[in-house]
Parts: structure tokens; sequence; C-alpha cells
């Protein structure tokens, strides 16, 4: 499991657990675990984008399951952050059809635009390039994920574009 020595702010607020309360409240008392990828993306949210293991402990508190099951979940998805990141996380996707239409080039491109490598953020926090698994758009190919939207037919000049959106602010990450 990747973890950082950063330690991070634990602040359960009573809104976002008035929230985990309310997930929870979909599933049967005895499977509370069955809360736990929502939970982990309302815990997320609400900690700067990232999951430290003393944040993934709390939340099994909560859940009344062990801490290893928590790890397991965010050690496997990769929606799920162990250490701080880039504020605008390009996450492309890197399965055929993306790569048989160029996404490792754009990949490539994007990285030395911005002057980092895959998984590595910029020094000022703004940006990072990450490779993942099968976004299911593959009839958009190449794609990547920026924040909770999809950016499709990507080409030189989009992700020259996406750059500079973020650099004035003018992307939404989140659909809330």
């Amino acid at each position: 499991m990747e973890h950082t020595n950063q330690t991070q702010n634990i602040n359960i607020t009573d809104a976002l657990m008035t929230r985990i309360n309310e997930l929870i409240s979909h599933y049967p008392s005895d499977k509370r675990k069955s809360a736990l990828l929502p939970v982990l993306h309302e815990v997320q949210d609400a900690h700067d984008n990232w999951l430290s293991i003393e944040l993934m402990d709390r939340v099994a508190e909560i859940l009344q399951i062990k801490p290893i099951e928590v790890y397991e979940v965010a050690s496997f998805y990769s929606m799920y952050n162990q250490r701080p990141i880039g504020k605008y996380m390009f996450e492309f996707c890197q399965t055929s059809p993306c790569c048989l239409n160029g996404v490792e080039n754009l990949m490539d491109y994007t990285c030395n635009k911005l002057g980092v490598k895959v998984g590595e953020p910029t020094p000022d926090g703004m940006f990072e390039v990450r490779g993942v698994e099968c976004l299911g758009a593959c009839g958009y190919a190449p794609m990547m994920q920026l924040g909770d939207f999809y950016q499709e037919h990507l080409t030189e000049e989009k992700i020259d574009q996406l750059i500079a959106d973020c650099k004035d602010n003018k992307i939404i990450l989140h659909d809330k």
C-alpha cells in the first residue's frame, strides 16, 4: 500500500458524520461494510482529496470493521489517494482502445508540458498525471478523467487548453 509520512488534519465534522450515517443507513445494520466505498469518497473529498492511514483507521472505526479492510479497498481502487495529490489530477485511461489511439504519447506530452513524471505532483501542487485502468469510455479514446468529468477525443491542443483552463480556475472538478 502506498503511503506517506505526511500528517493530515482529521476533521470529521458534524455535517460529514451526518452524511456518513445517511450512507450507512442504505444498508442492513449488519452490513455496514457495504457503505465503505461511498464513505471513503465522502471522507476523502472532505480531507484535501487523500486518505492518511489515520483517516482510514477512523473510517474503519466508524464502520466497525478492521483497518485492513479499509486499506485493501483504498489501495485497490485508483480513485482513492493515500498521499497528497495535485489539485488537478489528469487520469489517463491506459487500456487498449486509448493506447491504440495515442494516449501514451499524450501522457508524455502532458508530463513534459508540466515538467513532471507520471505520479509526481508539480512543485506548486497544482497538477499531477496518472495512468489508470479502463474508464469505460472506449468510443471516446483517447480520454482521461479530470475530477468527476471525462475529457474525450484528446489531442495536444486539448491538453494545452485544459492546462490553461485549470490555471485560470475555469475547470469544475466535482459535480456536487
